[in-house]
């Protein structure tokens, strides 16, 4: 009996062997994932931001990341017209961008103070405060650095030391390429209507994780070139076209749309002659906007 265990044992083995030489039985290689991706407004899946409020809650589209998770994330935030929330607090700190309408975002008590699109602001963990939105189709996006985002009662209110920022779009200061050399602009001086860059947040020096935002004029076609590390951009304002490297179709970003690689990367961008644009960019380091 155990003469012909071992004999089916070998002829098992033999048959084995002979398949893995022919690739007969080979299991398919999985596709590598990509490098590059691209979510169009249109393809936000919506949620409540806040579950426990339901339909009184604003609605979110997670971009990137994860929010119930406990890493980064990045969403879009619509609230309806009129919103104001009731005096609150979260676990995290985020940072928001206004796409469209306006927002509101402050103490309690605070006066009023809209922020257009292309506004920034600040929230620290902990502080009270009330987010309030004006307009039909109004839109922000989100960032946090941990997860998961929570909405909380006021009365868990507590100090972190991180203290709020906000800043209307008039105020932001503009780099072009006579400034800074994140904006290349061969064979032609830096002009008051190229690429701009302003800084928002973080450190841009070495490969430390930054906040810009990029204006791009009416006409432009060129690149935005990331120097290895993880890339993510926001369309705040404009229509620009972007085509991904592996694809020959450009893909039309509206506001609100989001594209992202992973390592060195240029990503084609052509916006249309009617309009300019306008993105928020988070990566690791330096990136170059390069004009054609």
């Amino acid at each position: 009996m155990l003469k012909h265990t071992n004999m089916a044992v070998l002829i098992a083995v033999a048959s084995l062997i002979a398949m893995a030489g022919t690739g007969a039985q080979a299991a398919p290689e999985q596709a590598a994932e990509p490098t590059t991706r691209v979510v169009l407004a249109s393809e936000v899946v919506w949620e409540h931001l806040n579950p426990a409020r339901g339909d009184k809650s604003p609605s979110a589209g997670t971009l990137w990341g994860d929010r119930n998770g406990t890493g980064p994330t990045g969403f879009l935030l619509r609230p309806t017209d009129g919103f104001e929330s009731p005096p609150h607090i979260h676990n995290v700190s985020y940072r928001g961008v206004v796409i469209s309408g306006l927002i509101h975002n402050d103490d309690p008590d605070a006066a009023e103070m809209w922020l257009p699109a292309g506004s920034f602001w600040t929230q620290p963990k902990g502080e009270v405060h009330i987010t309030a939105a004006q307009g039909t189709s109004t839109l922000a996006y989100i960032e946090i650095e941990e997860g998961p985002y929570l909405v909380l009662p006021a009365e868990e209110e507590f100090d972190s030391g991180e203290r709020p920022i906000n800043v209307d779009e008039t105020n932001l200061v503009w780099l072009d390429a006579g400034s800074i050399t994140w904006v290349d602009q061969p064979g032609q001086p830096a002009t008051a209507d190229g690429p701009k860059v302003a800084f928002l947040w973080g450190n841009p020096q070495g490969d430390h994780l930054n906040g810009t935002l990029v204006k791009l004029p009416a006409g432009f076609t060129g690149n935005l070139r990331n120097h290895g590390s993880t890339f993510h951009a926001v369309v705040v304002q404009g229509r620009p076209e972007h085509q991904v490297p592996s694809e020959t179709d450009n893909k039309i970003l509206d506001p609100g749309s989001y594209f992202s690689s992973k390592e060195k990367t240029a990503h084609r961008i052509i916006v249309d002659s009617a309009e300019d644009c306008l993105l928020y960019v988070r990566t690791n380091g330096k990136y170059v906007v390069k004009e054609d």
